[in-house]
């Protein structure tokens, strides 16, 4: 994976509410998405594309991802979605996130569509991403061929209410165990198939949203575990959440400079003292450790987190 644009906490906002915009711009998100699907009425849908071209070109949205939700590939408004949206305001947009992915062709839709935008209004071709919605049992079954689909992709985002009822699953509760389920993770087989189709591919995971939004130790733990697992940050639906997802996905202070001590210990030993053998502290390194470590000081870059300690070779350890 390259250099990670931070997506701890993504904040979901409803393109048709312009109050609503404007309050997003004074969250500290590390994302967001103006909402063309879900959150918009089929009535609102024609004014709400206006409406998110506005809010991209006004700016004010210090240095945050910039993504729009366009509508799903089957309906009649996903090709004016981003027709309008990157022709109004390409320039000040980092990605698209398609919704109801069940196969790798409409990824290659969507890819083909911002090419032919792209090239007619001059805006560099491919620097628009491409975030993946998983929503129901036919796209998990193809997610590695999703996964693939395009230089573009950016992130797979699993998509719990509508994989739910895709399933039939017997809950009422987007993102909590199903009455009856007493035995493990209902929801770890489909997290675990996405985060590996994403590693597989050098994309980010992101968890999809819970919606009690004033249960903040509820989300918290839901974040929890996918933060775990290893995903990369989870969509938030109020401000309560947004302070708890940026914890949660972001290392702590002493893991983040520990992976950094790591990572110096191991060039240190490698190519100054051309050693194999790499100790920090009393604590064996190999290449593993180092993988491992780039992981963590990674996601601790991308959060924004500075050293407090530096590497001293004379002890092999932090100072």
């Amino acid at each position: 994976m390259g250099e990670l644009r931070s997506r701890r906490s993504v904040l979901a906002v409803p393109a048709s509410n312009p109050r609503f915009v404007e309050k997003a711009r004074g969250l500290d998100t590390d994302a967001f998405f103006l909402d063309l699907e879900d959150a918009c009425a089929p009535l609102e849908k024609a004014d709400a594309r206006e409406t998110v071209v506005r809010a991209l070109r006004e700016g004010g949205w210090d240095g945050r991802v910039r993504t729009v939700r366009v509508n799903d590939v089957t309906t009649e408004w996903a090709y004016r979605d981003v027709i309008t949206v990157v022709e109004g305001a390409g320039a000040e947009l980092d990605a698209l996130v398609l919704p109801k992915v069940t196969s790798a062709r409409d990824v290659h839709w969507l890819d083909a569509l911002l090419t032919q935008i792209e090239r007619a209004t001059g805006l560099e071709v491919g620097r628009i991403g491409i975030e993946a919605q998983i929503e129901d049992a036919r796209g998990l079954t193809e997610v590695d061929a999703i996964a693939a689909a395009s230089p573009r992709l950016e992130s797979l985002v699993y998509g719990p209410a509508d994989f739910m009822a895709s399933l039939n699953m017997k809950s009422l509760v987007v993102g909590e165990q199903p009455p009856g389920y007493d035995t493990g993770d209902a929801y770890h087989y489909v997290l675990m198939r996405i985060l590996t189709a994403a590693r597989a591919h050098g994309l980010q995971a992101i968890d999809g949203p819970y919606l009690q939004i004033r249960d903040v130790d509820a989300f918290r733990r839901s974040a929890a575990r996918t933060a775990a697992l290893g995903f990369d940050g989870k969509w938030v639906l109020h401000p309560l959440q947004v302070e708890a997802a940026n914890e949660v996905f972001a290392p702590s202070q002493e893991d983040y400079d520990k992976a950094e001590l790591i990572l110096d210990a191991y060039a240190h030993a490698t190519t100054v003292d051309r050693r194999g053998a790499v100790m920090l502290g009393s604590e064996m390194l190999d290449e593993a450790s180092r993988k491992m470590a780039l992981v963590v000081a990674g996601k601790g870059r991308a959060a924004g987190l500075k050293r407090t300690s530096e590497f001293d070779p004379d002890h092999g350890a932090g100072a």
